[in-house]
């Protein structure tokens, strides 16, 4: 494990954040991260993200109130049926399923049975700046943390129809980054881990890092994922296809099977070329232009070079929620 200065002060504000007395000045980092558990799932086995993900997901998860709340990062849970939750003194419990958020990627389980633990504070992740010194720390104790800065905040566009306006980048690269959560000076929550990536900086230059969730679009929806499973109100359309930007060309990489794009006729090798007539300049340009003015369940009309042919593909969108397997858990 790697020092992080001043760490003793931040637990303290930590402590006294959460609304407990003020710790001595031996509180060590295993406490201030006791909140980090390792989550696994066990997914239906007709989930349609078996294929990609596997049908038993493992990674971390963070407790966040003293119910038993637990936010980890969407696709370790996603589809799952069954989940359990471990916290850094071996201590098992099973958990139930909550929610899941697409937009945001956040997932949510409960614990069935008390963890004691202290729950992790949320900070406010808009008052990251670049450069800041953060924490990064998966399940596993004071072994699994390591120091970090911030590289970047910036707007990350990923191929499964996601976008994130402003994601947080940190160097240098946690291992085991599904789930991690990103902790800032004052020992709060600001970022759950979601990649590893190998230009933190944006700059088309090799520098590893980690992508984090901004903890910032929790609040909004928290209470809806508990009441309900998911964000209520209008949903994005989804296209059910994987597109990656490759020398400014957004190439179909692939179709969910049975969606909303193999079912207009769009194939893997398909170049996009944009909306209604309107060119996409890249990927995050491509799905702000298909999510604006539309909702789940709205034709979305792509244009798509195949070979030397410019066609235009009417795709019925959906909300993916409803594309996968969630009845036996949310």
């Amino acid at each position: 494990m790697r020092n992080w200065p001043g760490i003793v002060l931040a637990a303290a504000l930590a402590w006294l954040a959460s609304g407990g007395a003020a710790p001595a000045q031996t509180t060590s980092v295993e406490e201030l991260v006791s909140a980090v558990v390792r989550v696994k799932t066990f997914i239906h086995p007709e989930g349609r993200t078996v294929a990609n993900l596997g049908r038993e997901r493992e990674g971390s998860g963070i407790v966040i109130d003293a119910s038993g709340l637990v936010l980890t990062i969407g696709y370790l849970m996603v589809e799952a049926h069954a989940a359990e939750v471990a916290t850094h003194d071996g201590r098992t419990v099973p958990a139930e399923v909550l929610g899941y958020d697409h937009e945001t990627g956040f997932g949510l389980l409960r614990a069935l049975s008390p963890l004691k633990v202290r729950p992790l504070p949320l900070g406010k992740s808009a008052e990251l700046k670049a450069n800041d010194p953060v924490l990064v720390a998966s399940h596993g104790g004071a072994r699994m943390v390591t120091a970090a800065h911030v590289v970047a905040k910036r707007e990350f566009a990923g191929s499964w129809e996601y976008l994130l306006d402003e994601a947080i980048f940190t160097a240098p690269p946690h291992p085991a980054w599904s789930g991690a959560a990103l902790i800032n000076r004052e020992g709060k929550l600001v970022g759950v881990g979601s990649l590893i990536v190998t230009d933190a900086a944006g700059t088309r230059e090799v520098n590893p890092g980690n992508m984090f969730v901004p903890i910032d679009r929790l609040p909004p929806i928290l209470a809806e994922l508990i009441a309900d499973g998911r964000p209520t109100g209008p949903v994005r359309p989804w296209l059910g296809m994987t597109t990656e930007e490759i020398r400014g060309r957004l190439f179909v990489v692939a179709v969910a099977p049975d969606g909303p794009a193999e079912k207009a006729g769009l194939k893997r090798g398909d170049v996009i070329i944009g909306i209604a007539g309107v060119a996409a300049l890249g990927l995050a340009d491509f799905y702000r232009k298909a999510w604006e003015a539309r909702s789940a369940g709205e034709v979305v009309p792509i244009d798509v070079l195949k070979g030397s042919e410019l066609r235009r593909f009417d795709v019925k969108s959906m909300n993916r929620l409803d594309h996968l397997k969630l009845k036996s858990t949310f």
